[in-house]
């Protein structure tokens, strides 16, 4: 009697899933989308990066927007997670607090490098194909930042002349947006590339001091 052939895997499907691998797709996935935009990358040329075929990338992830889902939640949100961390344990007055802010984007910054040009391009500007990613896992921890400025204006320890509700985006404009345009203000400018920690210092001085 003839052996049954076994049932035929469906074209990318591994024999084995591999953990590795498919952390490994999400890591080529994030850089992809930092490096050309999120738009501009597509699960072929991802695949083709990560050195794998695309139907094995479809097998992992599906489509393209479960892709740009999982870079969302499983390597962008533990970043923001950590910065709420480190920013909600501040328990000083808000000078503190704003300290606080500007020293965890330059930590975030520092340890991930991809970060400010992906935001900026993909959250800030209009269109960006994270945005309505960000606004719904956001949702929770952002207005609890403004509440912290709202709530210090009114007893007293921020400037009355400041909006507060508009500190947290002054402070990313502070932030964020000179470290993604960083490379090109070197290229127009000839200025000599500054650190992380500089431009953190930067800040910092700014906000403690103004410009007199």
């Amino acid at each position: 009697m003839a052996k049954p052939k076994a049932a035929a895997r469906s074209a990318g499907r591994p024999r084995v899933d591999n953990p590795e691998l498919r952390e490994h797709l999400l890591d080529v996935a994030l850089k992809s989308f930092a490096a050309s935009g999120v738009t501009a990358t597509s699960v072929r040329s991802i695949a083709a990066d990560a050195g794998v075929n695309a139907a094995l990338l479809s097998y992992y992830f599906g489509n393209k927007a479960e892709v740009v889902e999982a870079v969302f939640d499983e390597r962008i949100a533990p970043v923001l997670s950590q910065f709420f961390l480190h920013l909600f344990a501040v328990e000083g007055d808000i000078q503190q607090f704003a300290a606080a802010f500007v020293t965890g984007i330059g930590e975030l910054v520092e340890a991930h490098p991809w970060y400010p040009a992906l935001w900026v391009r993909e959250v800030l500007c209009e269109g960006g194909a994270l945005r309505e990613l960000a606004v719904a896992r956001l949702s929770a921890a952002a207005p609890l930042v403004t509440t912290r400025f709202v709530d210090a204006q009114r007893d007293g320890e921020l400037n009355p002349a400041l909006d507060a509700t508009e500190m947290v985006m002054t402070l990313l404009g502070l932030t964020l947006v000179p470290a993604a345009g960083a490379p090109l203000w070197q290229a127009t400018s000839g200025a000599p590339a500054a650190s992380t920690a500089r431009r953190t210092q930067h800040v910092l001085s700014l906000l403690q001091r103004g410009l007199s």
